[in-house]
Parts: structure tokens; C-alpha cells; sequence
């Protein structure tokens, strides 16, 4: 595990869904289809602006799908795409791993 395609592809799986927001989007549309402010409620802490560079961000890595409605007023659905949602497993495996972890802590103090 310690070669550099391994570390490599590590970093390249980062580039796409790392940072502190991307994970958490991937999760609420893990649930379904949602709009904008359907997802900025899910996550009270995000801002917009960060919102919207986080969906446009997955939205050109090909990982999620934006459907605009010509409707005044505009009506915009995000959802993930078919290789969006290989992304269910790997999802999984870090909640199970965070639940670890996390009764790890509360064990430790």
C-alpha cells in the first residue's frame, strides 16, 4: 500500500471529494434529489457561496447532476449521476469508520 500508485490515487480521490463540505453534499443527495436551499438547510454551517463552489465543483468532476427548470422563479435539482453513486460504498466505509472512532474517543476520555 506504501507505492506511489497507491499514494497517488490517494491523492487524485482527494482532489475530488476532499475538503470539509463535499462529503457531507454527497450525503444528503446519497437521500435523493434536492435544491439549493434544501441542501444549505441540511448544512446550517456552509455559506453559500461555499455551497455553490462545492456543487459546481462535483458538478464538473462529473459526480453530480444540475437540472435548472426554465420557471420563474429559476428552479434548480441536484443529484447524483450514475458514477456519483459509486461513491455509496466508499460513503459507508468512512461512516462506519467515524462510528469507530468516535466510540473510541468516548472511550479514551
Amino acid at each position: 500500500m506504501g507505492d506511489q500508485r497507491f499514494k497517488s490515487s490517494v491523492e487524485m480521490t482527494l482532489k475530488v471529494i476532499g475538503g470539509k463540505w463535499k462529503l457531507v453534499i454527497l450525503c444528503h443527495l446519497m437521500d435523493g434529489v434536492k435544491r439549493f436551499g434544501e441542501l444549505k438547510r441540511g448544512m446550517p454551517d456552509i455559506t453559500q457561496k461555499m455551497l455553490t463552489q462545492q456543487l459546481r465543483e462535483l458538478e464538473d468532476d462529473g459526480i453530480i447532476h444540475r437540472n435548472v427548470f426554465v420557471q420563474v422563479p429559476p428552479k434548480v435539482e441536484y443529484s447524483l449521476t450514475e458514477y456519483g453513486r459509486t461513491m455509496e460504498e466508499v460513503l459507508h466505509m468512512l461512516a462506519d469508520w467515524g462510528q469507530k472512532h468516535q466510540e473510541r474517543v468516548e472511550v479514551l476520555t
